[in-house]
């Protein structure tokens, strides 16, 4: 038996442009918060060797990175506001274009879920509203700290960190950059009616609360470039406590307001391609749909790795697709898939902090490709 007629026949591994990229697949890997930088937000060299181990996606988004100091999230995560940052990472870019692949920044703002522990500053945010639960902190689980309501100077200024950030991004050798506007942090906050319960221009109605989106997105495009930026939303999604009731008018809204900037893309997390939103997104959004499937969470994975749901979604009008805790565990995913090879499983343990294990020892593909037996779906 050869490795082709082993292998599945998907638009999955059909190659794709991304504005001026070329991508050799459809397969993006999400970007996944790991925990291995230094306490001031440096890439540490152990990063260089995971993503170029993964370097066979056909886009890689990298981990949240904070464009500020206040911004910063839970200890050791990395930033992209100071000159030894770009540095770490252009140590990370070029490793990874060395092994052929290709590489966004994504761009975080943590907004409430942030704790004066881990950076020292009262954490910002639309309005004074505590994150619920705790905060992982360098001295354990602390509970969540009243943000600071932000002043108007504050959200500017704070807009044009994300554009400084985005600069930065390009300079460290990034192909383009993520606004992360999903998942509870910052630009989540304000686009929230229950974080967000501010009563000048950036609150109120739909309008309002896509406004901080929409100025962080259009300045990041003009220092960059739009083709080099993509945004990240997550309708609905209840990470990181949050609650939203008008998504249907919310995310439209929003949508509507970028579809004619020229980005890169946008990122959808949680997609469904049963929900009416997600069509009505397909239908509104002219450029590159990137679709990150609703798995089950915490669950462990399907065997397939999430294939079967990527495949529903590209037939649903998705253009990419990307996974994360498959690409965390697999370093060669994309050949896995591929083949239909069994997949590693997630250590949970090591995922966030720690060294190289559960981080740059999962193993690859020794096995010939005639004994692999095609995993169903």
């Amino acid at each position: 038996m050869t490795m082709e007629s082993t292998a599945f026949t998907s638009r999955l591994f059909e190659p794709a442009r991304l504005g001026a990229l070329h991508l050799p697949n459809r397969l993006v890997m999400a970007p996944l918060t790991r925990n291995r930088a230094t306490a001031d937000g440096v890439p540490e060299p152990i990063m260089a060797t995971y993503y170029a181990q993964r370097a066979s996606a056909g886009l890689i988004i990298a981990e949240a990175s904070t464009p500020n100091a206040v911004g910063q999230t839970y200890p050791n995560i990395p930033a992209i506001y100071r000159d030894a940052h770009v540095a770490g990472w252009r140590r990370v870019t070029d490793a990874v274009r060395a092994a052929g692949g290709r590489m966004f920044l994504q761009l975080q703002h943590g907004g409430r879920i942030g704790h004066p522990d881990t950076t020292g500053l009262t954490p910002v945010a639309p309005s004074p509203v505590a994150f619920p639960d705790p905060i992982h902190t360098p001295g354990g689980s602390r509970p969540g700290a009243v943000p600071r309501e932000m002043t108007v100077a504050e959200i500017r200024s704070t807009v044009a960190d994300f554009a400084a950030a985005a600069r930065r991004a390009i300079d460290a050798g990034f192909e383009g950059v993520e606004v992360h506007g999903g998942n509870g942090y910052l630009i989540h906050q304000f686009l929230s009616g229950e974080t967000n319960r501010r009563t000048d221009g950036y609150g109120g109605s739909a309008a309002g609360r896509i406004r901080f989106a929409v100025e962080v997105v259009e300045a990041v495009a003009d220092a960059v470039g739009a083709a080099r930026v993509g945004l990240r939303i997550a309708p609905g999604v209840t990470a990181n406590a949050m609650r939203e009731h008008d998504v249907e008018s919310v995310y439209p809204a929003l949508v509507g307001r970028l579809a004619d900037a020229g980005l890169a893309y946008l990122h959808v997390v949680f997609a469904d391609p049963e929900q009416a939103l997600f069509h009505r997104i397909r239908g509104d959004w002219p450029a590159t749909l990137i679709a990150n499937p609703a798995l089950p969470w915490p669950s462990p994975l399907p065997a397939d790795g999430g294939r079967h749901e990527g495949e529903r979604l590209l037939a649903a009008g998705a253009d990419l697709i990307s996974l994360g805790r498959a690409f965390l565990a697999n370093p060669d995913l994309v050949e896995r898939l591929r083949r239909g090879a069994p997949l590693n499983p997630v250590r949970d343990e090591y995922w966030y902090g720690g060294t190289e294990l559960g981080y740059t020892d999962y193993p690859a593909l020794t096995t010939a490709p005639d004994r692999f037996h095609p995993v169903p779906v």
